[in-house]
């Protein structure tokens, strides 16, 4: 029980003056004294000096007054963390199982940890004196100035850095690291190729590309959609239904499941007309009302009703606005 007590003294104490070192951006190591005057001089040296030697801290100026500076934002920065391993070394975590880094990345997505947890769960494991959270921490304070400059890192480098990168850790770094390189690039490759539609004149052109049997061979009307993303690219199309267009053949749960599901932003209606003509008739103008409506109600915008026909294509936005 004395031993836990002391460590409660001490956790107090050193966090009262990584509390004054978080006030300011930069500060002098005098001005951290003078708000934590009750303590001794020295303690606060060694304090900051430990926040420094973990790459948290860069020192600017030496004299007359030692200065430093963050090197990590003080939003991101997890005192908690830094005091426990002060205080508790390598003695069994404190932290509750639904905070560590894994199970918040099941709960929660990859997005919501900071580096150091991401980090520490390709790490996997520390090593006596050292836990995988501890090691991703001083790997991310070292790199917070420059996180791009990772990748260039050698195992000799990030070991010195925390005796926790052994082989296998700094391969698992590395790999992570080249493998959302490659998810990256393919993603922009992706929205590079992805055709995109800037009004009716482009979705015109699409259909009747994309569209070009239906029109000519079509002997059944069939209703499709094709969904687009946020920058209105194409994504995919889908057929919803066979058979005479109807309000009630048409039903917005089957027509914005699929655009839920490719999450799109916006779709456009397709259908065609066996006649030939590519005419809008009444029931035409009612579906792309209803469905319209109901866009709204799901945040989906309908961007335009192309009908494709062996006569040509007509606009349902442009055939309203004659």
């Amino acid at each position: 029980m004395a031993t836990e007590s002391n460590d409660i003294v001490r956790y107090q104490r050193y966090a009262r003056v990584v509390e004054a070192a978080l006030a300011k951006e930069e500060f002098s190591l005098y001005e951290v004294k003078q708000a934590c005057a009750e303590e001794q001089p020295a303690f606060v040296t060694r304090v900051v000096k430990g926040l420094e030697k973990e790459g948290v801290l860069k020192r600017i100026d030496e004299r007359p007054k030692p200065t430093f500076r963050w090197r990590v934002d003080r939003k991101e920065f997890s005192a908690p963390g830094w005091l426990d391993r002060q205080i508790y070394g390598s003695r069994l975590t404190r932290t509750p199982v639904g905070e560590r880094p894994r199970e918040r990345l099941l709960r929660e997505g990859a997005a919501a940890l900071r580096t150091a947890e991401l980090l520490a769960i390709l790490i996997r494991s520390g090593r006596p004196g050292e836990s995988a959270l501890q090691a991703g921490e001083k790997i991310a304070n070292r790199f917070a100035d420059g996180l791009e400059k990772l990748p260039d890192a050698g195992r000799g480098e990030l070991k010195s850095v925390s005796p926790a990168i052994e082989q296998t850790a700094y391969c698992q770094i590395m790999a992570g690291i080249e493998l959302g390189r490659r998810v990256v690039a393919a993603t922009n490759a992706l929205e590079q190729n992805l055709e995109k539609i800037g009004g009716s004149d482009d979705a015109m052109a699409f259909c009747r590309r994309h569209f070009a049997r239906l029109a000519e061979e079509g002997s059944q009307e069939e209703f499709h959609i094709v969904t687009l993303n946020t920058k209105h690219a194409v994504i995919a199309t889908h057929q919803i239904t066979v058979g005479t267009l109807g309000a009630s053949l048409v039903h917005p749960r089957e027509v914005f499941r699929p655009a839920i599901r490719d999450a799109a932003a916006a779709i456009i209606l397709v259908h065609n007309h066996p006649s030939g003509d590519p005419t809008p008739s009444g029931e035409d103008v009612n579906v792309t009302k209803h469905l319209e409506e109901a866009g709204t109600a799901v945040d989906i915008r309908i961007l335009d009703h192309i009908i494709v026909a062996r006569d040509g294509s007509t606009s349902m936005q442009e055939y309203r606005q004659r």
